[in-house]
C-alpha cells in the first residue's frame, strides 16, 4: 500500500479512536441559538402565529404571463450530434415539453389535484410556513401517530401526493392511524424563504420541530430524502428525546468510522465483504467510478451552493430554463442509464403532469432563489465544521436503498451514526426520488417502519429482515470498533 493511504487510513483510525464530541452542537445554548427570527426585522412577537387553512392557486395573470414566455422563448443552441443528457438537458426535447406546458397541462385541474389535501399556514420564527395535514379516518379508540414528512430538491411536497393515501388509510391489521404532515421547506414552494443570511439544513431543522410544537406534537416520526434526510439528520441528534422513529430513503453518514469503514474496503476483498454484502458491492466500488459519476452529476450543486442568486436571476426569468435546470437532474437521479438517452427517460418513470406539477412549486410564487440558498447556507465551512453527520443518534432507525439513488452506504457504514438501525431495505430497482417514482412500495416501507417504531423493537442493532420485497437481506453488524481496530491491525501488519 502507498504511503499516502496508509496515513489516510491512519489519520481516520485515529479520529475514530479519539472520537466526535457532540456537547458543543446539542448542548441547550447552541440549540437556543438557531431558533432565530427569519422574519422582517422589528416584527418579532408581532406576527399571529394562528394557523390558517391555505388553498394553492394558479391565478390567471401568472398562467397568462408563463404561456407567454413560453411561446416567446428564444430558439435555444442544438445538442451535440449524438450525445444525450451527457452535456444537460438535451433541448430537442424542449419543443415537447413547452408546448405541453402551455397548451396541454390542465392548469384548473391541477389546481384541483393540488387540493385535494388540505393546506394550511402558519408563522414559525417569522416565516409563514406551508404545509399539508392529513387525518386518518380511525375507529374510536384506535391510536393515531404523527408523521412529518419532508421533501428536498429539486422535489417538493408534489413527491408525496401518491403515497399520502396509502399512509394514512387506517388499516385493521395495523392497528393505528397516521396523520401526515408535509410542509414545503422554508423557501420552497409556498412556504417564506429567509430575509438575511444564515438559514441551512441546521436552522430548519428546528423551524420544523416547532412546526411539530405548533400543531401540538412534542413526540412524533420523520421521514426524509435528499435535502430533507439531511434535515432529519440535524433532527434526531438535535431532539432525539423528540424524535420517535426515523424512516429515510436518503441514509448518510459521515461519522469517522463510517469513512473508515468505507475506505478499508476498497483494499481487498477480505475487507470489503466486512463492509457490504458481496450483490450490493458494485454500489460502493470501485470508489473511483463512485466518486466520478458523483462529480458528474454534481454541476448544479456548486452553482447552488456558491452563487444561488446568479442562476435564480435566470431561472425566475426563463420557465423553460427552470424546467431544463430541474429536469436534468431528475433525469439523473431517476437512473444513471438514462444520461445516454436523448429524453433523458424522464417520460418513462413519470407522466407529463407529475414533473410538470413539480416544476410548478418553483414558478408559481417564484420560488427558486430562495430555495437555492439552502445550499449555499448548508454547504460551507460552518456548517460542515459542526460535524453534525459524525454524531452518533440512538433514534430508532429505518432505510430504504433504491438501486439507483445517488449514494449506496451499507447498514455496517450506516451503524456509526445510527446506533439503533432497526432494518435495512433493499430495492432492486427505482431511483432518487422514491415517493414519487413508486408511492406503494414507499409507502409500504414507510408503514412497515412505524410497525416496528410501535412494536419498540430492540433487536441489539442487528438488520432485520423484511418480508416485504425482494431482494431483501440481514447482514450481522460490525461488532463495534473492534472489527475495525482489527482491521488496521492487519493492514499495516502486511
Amino acid at each position: 500500500m502507498n504511503s499516502f493511504l496508509r496515513v489516510f487510513v491512519l489519520s481516520a483510525y485515529v479520529t475514530l479512536v479519539l472520537g466526535v464530541t457532540a456537547k458543543e452542537v446539542t448542548s441547550p445554548a447552541f440549540l437556543s441559538s438557531i431558533e432565530k427570527w427569519w422574519g422582517p426585522l422589528g416584527q418579532e412577537g408581532k406576527i399571529s402565529e394562528d394557523i390558517r387553512p391555505f388553498k394553492i392557486q394558479f391565478t390567471d395573470e401568472m398562467v397568462n404571463d408563463l404561456r407567454n414566455r413560453i411561446n416567446n422563448r428564444r430558439e435555444v443552441t442544438k445538442p451535440l450530434e449524438g450525445v444525450g443528457f451527457e452535456y444537460g438537458f438535451n433541448s430537442n426535447n424542449l419543443d415537447y415539453w413547452m408546448d405541453f406546458w402551455a397548451n396541454k397541462y390542465n392548469f384548473t385541474e391541477r389546481e384541483e389535484y393540488f387540493n385535494q389535501f388540505p393546506h394550511f399556514k402558519t408563522n414559525i420564527q417569522g416565516l409563514d410556513i406551508h404545509f399539508i395535514r392529513v387525518k386518518p379516518d380511525v375507529p374510536e379508540g384506535k391510536p393515531v401517530v404523527p408523521l412529518l414528512m419532508m421533501h428536498g430538491w429539486p422535489g417538493s411536497i408534489r413527491e408525496f401526493y401518491g403515497a399520502i393515501p396509502i399512509i394514512t388509510e387506517y388499516n385493521e391489521q395495523r392497528g393505528f392511524g397516521v396523520e401526515v404532515i408535509v410542509p414545503s421547506l422554508p423557501g420552497f414552494g409556498f412556504s417564506d424563504g429567509a430575509t438575511r443570511p444564515g438559514l441551512g439544513e441546521v436552522e430548519i431543522a428546528a423551524i420544523m420541530k416547532n412546526l411539530m410544537a405548533r400543531l401540538g406534537f412534542d413526540k412524533f416520526y420523520i421521514q426524509g430524502g435528499d435535502f430533507g434526510a439531511l434535515i432529519a439528520n440535524n433532527m434526531v441528534t438535535f431532539y432525539p428525546e423528540k424524535i420517535l422513529g426515523y424512516h429515510t430513503n436518503f441514509p448518510i453518514s459521515l461519522a469517522p468510522g463510517s469513512l473508515l469503514t468505507y475506505f478499508a474496503g476498497s483494499l481487498n476483498p477480505l475487507f470489503q465483504s466486512m463492509v457490504v454484502d458481496s450483490s450490493l458491492a458494485g454500489r460502493m466500488y470501485p470508489i473511483l467510478d463512485v466518486v466520478s459519476g458523483l462529480v458528474e452529476e454534481s454541476g448544479y450543486l456548486h452553482m447552488q451552493a456558491t452563487k444561488p442568486d446568479t442562476i435564480g436571476i435566470a431561472m425566475s426569468d426563463s420557465p423553460m430554463g427552470l424546467f431544463s435546470w430541474l429536469m436534468q437532474s431528475v433525469s439523473g437521479g431517476s437512473r444513471r442509464a438514462y444520461k445516454s438517452r436523448v429524453d433523458g427517460g424522464l417520460s418513462i418513470l413519470y407522466s407529463p403532469e407529475t414533473l410538470i406539477d413539480d416544476v410548478m412549486m418553483y414558478w408559481t410564487e417564484n420560488k427558486f432563489t430562495t430555495a437555492v440558498r439552502v445550499y449555499a447556507e448548508s454547504i460551507n465551512k460552518r456548517t460542515i465544521g459542526m460535524g453534525i453527520t459524525s454524531i452518533p443518534t440512538s433514534v430508532p432507525t429505518c432505510t430504504i436503498h433504491a438501486k439507483d439513488e445517488i449514494i449506496y452506504e451499507s447498514p455496517n457504514m450506516l451503524k456509526f451514526k445510527f446506533t439503533n438501525l432497526l432494518r435495512s431495505t433493499v430495492l432492486d430497482s427505482q431511483g432518487h426520488f422514491l415517493a414519487m417514482e413508486a408511492p406503494e412500495i414507499f409507502a409500504e416501507d414507510v408503514l412497515s417502519a412505524l410497525e416496528l417504531f410501535l412494536d419498540n423493537v430492540d433487536n441489539n442493532n442487528q438488520i432485520g429482515d423484511s418480508s416485504t420485497r425482494k431482494p431483501l437481506f440481514q447482514l450481522p453488524p460490525l461488532k463495534g470498533v473492534e472489527n475495525i481496530k482489527n482491521a488496521v491491525s492487519k493492514l499495516f501488519n502486511h
